[in-house]
């Protein structure tokens, strides 16, 4: 039996804000861009729960937010300070399990397999991590708990805030059986929208769909849906160090075709990738990226350079290979930004 664990540090961003001023967790903080008095362009990167109160949310456009609360506290991102912090949860995380994968700034898969024999000992252990990133980081987190990556993140998401929740392995399908599809992870928007304008609405209902009907309409994509209304996921905890690849993708709120919007999320992808590598000491050789349309075909595209660990030369590169690359307006629904040939140098002064 496995037991995989999701750790995902609550409102990360402005988390870490509150450390240097514990006055904030009273009052409604937003990291992200500069709202210019409701006139900025970017975008919500994260908020405290103060926030939330007033439907304020990731990802939402700054001068919404601005809008609905004016005097909220708007803080610029401090990524070097965010990823300092990262680091010491990692190296937290890393003296409970010995396998650790760490798929964003904020979130950390771990495999106890070999570590517990018993579900029921995943919870008491998931509290001792979670009151030790609490005490030594001084952070909060939320964890969930399953027998693969799938349901323990979406367990996660059920834990917040700051909570913890176990969804045993035969739980895992009447856990997920009556969320809407856009609940489910891996499924968005535009997808639900197809699937529901096909007579499913709940992952319960798509847990009967065939695998041929579902291919016909979404392609290879189809095997994937059917295999997370039916909570599966067979996909291994994987170190960095072991890992062939690692990437970062988005998926659009609306299709998109727009150069300046792409290009936006490239180089944040890349931004991302980068700050990761750096932070695990990895470099690499081949850059790629993926294209998938709104019809759900894909393009893939990559570039083998010399060895390297300039986090620059991603966004560079894969800036370079979408322009080469992107089919004239063809609207994008999906984007992702990989980078492969990784080759630690943690143990060594310095490799270039």
């Amino acid at each position: 039996m496995r037991v995989i664990m999701l750790i995902d540090m609550d409102y990360f961003f402005v988390a870490c804000e509150e450390i240097k001023r514990p006055e904030l967790k009273q009052k409604p903080t937003i990291v992200g861009a500069d709202p210019k008095e409701g006139k900025g362009r970017g975008v919500v990167m994260t908020c405290n729960y103060a926030a939330r109160k007033f439907g304020i949310h990731s990802a939402m456009p700054i001068s919404q937010a601005y809008k609905i609360k004016p005097d909220a506290e708007y803080l610029p991102m401090d990524y070097s300070y965010y990823e300092s912090k990262s680091n010491e949860v990692f190296s937290i995380i890393k003296t409970f399990a010995e396998k650790v994968e760490q798929v964003s700034i904020d979130e950390f898969f771990i495999d106890l397999s070999v570590t517990l024999s018993e579900a029921s000992d995943a919870l008491e252990y998931a509290k001792r991590i979670k009151e030790a990133i609490a005490t030594r980081a001084k952070l909060p987190c939320s964890i969930g708990i399953s027998e693969n990556k799938l349901i323990a993140k979406m367990a996660c998401e059920k834990a917040k805030p700051s909570g913890i929740k176990l969804v045993r392995g035969a739980d895992a399908k009447s856990f997920i059986a009556k969320m809407k599809l856009g609940e489910l992870y891996g499924i968005g928007s535009k997808t639900e929208e197809r699937l529901n304008a096909l007579g499913y609405t709940t992952a319960e209902e798509l847990a009967k769909a065939s695998i041929m009907s579902l291919m016909e309409n979404f392609g290879s994509f189809g095997i994937e849906l059917h295999n997370i209304a039916n909570a599966i996921d067979e996909s291994e905890v994987v170190e960095a160090g072991d890992a062939k690849s690692i990437s970062r993708e988005q998926t659009f709120e609306s299709d998109t075709s727009n150069p300046a919007e792409i290009s936006s999320s490239i180089r944040r992808l890349a931004s991302e990738l980068g700050t990761e590598l750096e932070s695990k000491k990895i470099s690499f050789k081949t850059i790629g990226i993926k294209l998938r349309y709104s019809d759900f075909s894909e393009s893939l595209h990559g570039r083998t350079i010399r060895q390297t660990n300039q986090p620059g030369q991603i966004a560079e590169t894969a800036l370079s290979l979408f322009k080469e690359n992107s089919e004239g307006r063809r609207k994008i629904r999906k984007l992702g930004v990989r980078v492969s040939g990784l080759t630690s140098y943690r143990s060594q002064k310095s490799l270039f």
